[in-house]
């Protein structure tokens, strides 16, 4: 199994009316999920670069019936690229996203911009050993450094998850 949404997303504590941003959203594989789990009341806002990955899941969203997820196209290794306002997420999801973003100084700092204060962002990165699966070591965020990019941007560690047999799982808190 390459990585299960459902299962990431029940170590998040995800409540009814929270609204979450889901960094890098490609398929839409959490925003699915976590647009279930914040219901009607809240609010997932999928981001992406790929317009083409927008669409399908704009295109998922109208077949499950969901109301409460919104695409937008990001860049965001630029200030201010997610284009959503300070402090208007309780949750920043971050999965698969690290190993390919260049300056991700910009990345931990948006997500900050955006968070409220107390607000988490999870991390879920391809985990260091070589695999089938993923992307070539080298290119890969290790479990250290990836923390060590939130924590510069003045994060606190608030506790690492099981995210499958080819992923960690790291919850980083906006103090």
């Amino acid at each position: 199994m390459f990585i299960a949404p459902e299962a990431v997303v029940k170590n998040l504590d995800i409540l009814p009316g929270m609204k979450v941003a889901d960094f890098g959203a490609g398929a839409g594989f959490y925003t699915l999920v976590l647009a279930e789990r914040v219901g009607a009341s809240g609010k997932v806002w999928a981001l992406d670069i790929r317009k083409e990955m927008l669409e399908v899941i704009r295109s998922k969203a109208r077949q499950a019936r969901l109301t409460n997820i919104e695409t937008l196209w990001s860049d965001l290794e630029q200030p201010e690229g997610s284009h959503l306002k300070e402090n208007s997420t309780d949750l920043v999801l971050i999965s698969n996203l690290l190993f390919q973003v260049q300056d991700k100084k910009v990345l931990a700092e948006e997500t900050s911009r955006i968070l409220k204060p107390g607000g988490r962002v999870v991390l879920v990165e391809w985990d260091e050993e070589e695999k089938p699966l993923g992307p070539p070591l080298r290119q890969r965020v290790n479990r250290k450094a990836a923390e060590d990019i939130f924590l510069k941007t003045g994060f606190h560690f608030e506790k690492e998850f099981d995210a499958g047999e080819n992923h960690y799982g790291l919850i980083l808190k906006k103090p």
